[in-house]
């Protein structure tokens, strides 16, 4: 293992001058991608639909293309799922990542190209590693084994009889991994793509317990799971016990903040490491690459050309659109790419804010609307209304108010859930009844929550409230916010507005 640590890490640095020169080059680099895209884009079904032939530069672009979110796409999209091709890229779609669903569908899916696969994803990885091996030279990472939690696969939900597959992009990427990549990885492949999460978690555990583990890379919800899980098998104290070596935590998906001090007590070393990143279903776009700040370095040479909207123009009709050269620091913008998987002027729904250009480095603030997402449950307000709704129907209860935010694990080992306060003006027939149907229909719209609440395996049942009248409108006077445009918070993704009412309501009884 030794010998193929040296030669590893001699391969992954070589990858460092590349990097250097999209830092020094940023906006070459993009106009090189811009030009790209837009070739390989130009003779598809969707570019000959807006003259792509025509575009000569950037504000061509801007003019022809309309800025487009996942229903606006998603007619292209189902005829590729469908097993037309040449609709959004130039060459064969064969993969959909699947992700958290919209107003119609409680899925999306996400075209993979080869090119997207390849040049984005892949490269994301290789840079991950590249950058943490520059980072820390006396790293072992490849001394011992990667593990990698993945997501699973399933049909072409449009198409089940062709040869497209869907799944999570971790599933995707796994599926497609060079032959060098088994090696240096665990569990097995089966094992990581297994798609019922029980056994899946029992048997990852029993599978890397007894390896050589230096790094994890995975959402920091399973991981946890499948940690607490090892430590239960092994009756070990913390995963140090289990895995001596574990040197790196690559993390991405949810806010790690919340989840430190457990990681903490996990691992307790102040010599591991955490390292953020940034790839989602549409793309990689960014690794955190300096050991003392948590800002992400924005990937430039990925086949992703950026647009950003700057968000005090994000609910205008005809909102301004800049490239990345047109970017100011310290201001959120609302995400826009075109991919080498066939995505043009997508609205993916993160909020970034740079933090410098020179080169671009940014942090992620949040989503366009108000969510919950700390266990990779991709909770949005619509989901959370339309569940709510449901309940309040079936169960002759009508709705004022209502906020909701995560309660997070903490280090005794209790899972995570979603509290809820709830101002009734009616109040439920059977509370307890309303609590079930709220949490089913949620599950039903929502397949990443549906995944976490599976046998209370991430997210146990959510914890409901009921407000007293008018606790809300009070919050709100004592806010300085009450009429206007001014609205409860639905969804929080921190408990800052659901533990100040909560309090005020507390002091109010007292």
């Amino acid at each position: 293992m030794e010998v193929l640590n040296s030669f590893m890490t001699w391969i992954f640095k070589n990858r460092i001058g590349q990097i250097e020169n999209f830092k020094k080059n940023p906006i070459q680099v993009q106009d090189t991608t811009f030009f790209e895209l837009i070739e390989a884009g130009k003779n598809t079904e969707f570019g000959k639909e807006f003259n792509f032939s025509s575009i000569k530069h950037y504000d061509d672009f801007a003019k022809n293309v309309p800025i487009l979110d996942y229903e606006g796409i998603k007619p292209y999209i189902d005829k590729t799922m469908r097993g037309n091709q040449n609709i959004l890229w130039n060459t064969d779609i064969e993969w959909f990542a699947k992700s958290s669903g919209t107003t119609s569908s409680r899925s999306k899916y996400i075209p993979v190209s080869t090119e997207s696969l390849e040049d984005c994803h892949y490269s994301g990885g290789k840079d991950m590693v590249s950058l943490y091996i520059s980072n820390y030279p006396d790293s072992r990472l490849f001394a011992g084994k990667s593990l990698t939690i993945g997501g699973t696969l399933e049909k072409n939900p449009l198409n089940p009889q062709g040869t497209a597959r869907a799944g999570d992009i971790s599933a995707v990427i796994m599926q497609n991994l060079p032959i060098w990549a088994y090696f240096v990885r665990t569990p097995s492949l089966e094992t990581a793509l297994m798609s019922e999460w029980e056994a899946k978690i029992e048997k990852m555990a029993r599978e890397t317990m007894n390896e050589d583990v230096t790094c994890i890379a995975g959402v920091p919800t399973w991981t946890v799971v499948l940690i607490q899980r090892i430590l239960e098998i092994k009756k070990a104290n913390n995963i140090l016990e289990v895995w001596p070596n574990l040197e790196v935590f690559f993390h991405g998906a949810v806010a790690f903040g919340p989840y430190k001090s457990l990681f903490k007590e996990l691992i307790p070393s102040s010599k591991m490491r955490y390292v953020e990143t940034y790839n989602a279903s549409e793309g990689f776009f960014g690794i955190q690459d300096q050991p003392n700040s948590e800002e992400l370095l924005l990937l430039l040479d990925y086949g992703i050309f950026y647009e950003f909207i700057p968000m005090e123009d994000w609910e205008k009709e005809n909102p301004k659109v800049v490239p990345l050269a047109g970017v100011e620091l310290g201001k959120n913008y609302a995400m826009v790419i075109s991919t080498n998987g066939g995505l043009w002027r997508y609205k993916i729904g993160d909020t970034v804010k740079f933090t410098s250009i020179k080169p671009y480095r940014f942090k992620i603030t949040g989503r366009t609307k108000h969510f919950i997402n700390a266990f990779g449950e991709e909770v949005i307000v619509e989901n959370a209304e339309k569940a709510i709704q449901y309940a309040a129907e079936h169960c002759d209860a009508t709705i004022v108010n209502f906020t909701a935010a995560p309660v997070y694990f903490d280090t005794s080992g209790a899972k995570g859930a979603h509290e809820w306060l709830i101002e009734f003006h009616k109040s439920p027939i059977d509370q307890s009844k309303f609590n079930e149907l709220l949490d089913q229909h949620l599950r039903e719209i929502n397949s990443d929550y549906d995944a976490k609440r599976y046998k209370d395996m991430a997210l146990k049942a959510p914890i409901i409230h009921t407000a007293k009248h008018g606790i809300f409108e009070k919050w709100l006077g004592i806010k300085g916010k009450l009429g206007g445009q001014h609205k409860i918070p639905r969804l929080s993704n921190s408990r800052e507005y659901l533990d100040e009412i909560l309090n005020l309501q507390q002091e109010l009884q007292d």
